[in-house]
């Protein structure tokens, strides 16, 4: 899968990941009310409200990037008719050629860590036959665990030529409080680093590891330092736009190919309506203003590679 993610940047020379984590407050009232209509003030009334935001959005942006970041809180807190529309979303971006991450980051073990590997990423078995669950092509984990919680998602990425992104340096503000913290004189996310290039290093597609990184926008200094520590690992970097990562701050996640990295924005993109800057094309026009904000992120990070 990791070679259908480079093929899609390389297409759309656009190395964008699109966060698909809607929020009630994004949603333009003339979809919440139609679905409020039909299924009242209900769980299935968000449920709907979200697909037809969802569906809107990737009808007006599939074309010009390469994957999609569901996050799957997102979806969870409207419990089993948001995780429908999870999967409808799923379903409905791999139809358009997009790459799916799915943002689940989980950091479990044992056969607990397998049942999430099976239900996100593999085949689950039922009598005689075999189902794929959430059917992502990547997921996020969470390793403070170990390569306990690792490996069970490592077996089924080789199985099913899929691929995971490892939370090694985040882009919050507290993330410091323990992925910066001092091992034999080196910051634990180093560590980490370097155990993702060890998950990953059986797992090669044609230039790259199916075994990736995630490392905030907002930490560039350190995004240096990671990209050479990490040279075959592709690194998503989140963090960009609404949480103050801009292109300039991008460049040493690159590698000299220009691939090596595919940068996240969320909200700057999905909730572009209700920016002063997009405000022009208006709420009914929200997947316009998506597009726009893509093509915009397009050109920032365009500019800040070709001036490196």
């Amino acid at each position: 899968m990791i070679n259908k993610l480079i093929s899609n940047i390389q297409k759309t020379q656009a190395p964008i990941v699109v966060g698909l984590d809607p929020m009630m407050k994004f949603i333009p009232a003339h979809l919440t009310q139609a679905a409020f209509g039909e299924y009242g003030e209900t769980l299935e009334g968000a449920a709907e409200a979200i697909w037809q935001y969802n569906k809107t959005l990737v009808d007006n942006i599939y074309d010009l990037i390469p994957a999609v970041k569901p996050q799957i809180a997102m979806y969870e807190q409207f419990g089993i008719p948001g995780l429908i529309t999870y999967k409808k979303t799923i379903e409905y971006c791999k139809e358009k050629g997009l790459v799916v991450i799915g943002d689940i980051k989980r950091g479990d073990i044992g056969s607990t860590s397998e049942a999430y590997a099976i239900g996100h990423l593999g085949k689950v078995q039922v009598g005689k036959n075999s189902f794929y669950g959430f059917d992502e092509d990547f997921a996020t984990l969470a390793p403070y665990m170990g390569s306990d919680s690792i490996t069970p998602f490592v077996k089924v990425c080789k199985e099913e030529k899929k691929g995971l992104f490892i939370l090694v340096k985040t882009s919050n503000p507290s993330s410091g409080e323990f992925q910066d913290r001092l091992i034999d004189g080196r910051p634990l996310y180093e560590w980490v680093a370097e155990k993702v290039v060890e998950w990953g290093a059986d797992l090669m597609g044609d230039s790259y590891s199916y075994v990736g990184a995630v490392v905030g926008a907002t930490y560039p200094e350190m995004g240096k330092v990671l990209r050479k520590l990490m040279p075959k690992s592709f690194i998503l970097v989140p963090g960009y736009g609404a949480q103050g990562g801009k292109g300039a701050d991008l460049v040493h996640f690159f590698n000299e190919d220009g691939l090596g990295a595919i940068v996240n924005s969320s909200r700057g993109i999905i909730a572009a309506h209700q920016q002063e800057k997009y405000a022009h094309i208006g709420e009914a026009n929200f997947g316009d203003a998506a597009r726009a904000a893509v093509i915009d992120m397009r050109e920032d990070i365009r500019q800040a590679l070709e001036g490196r």
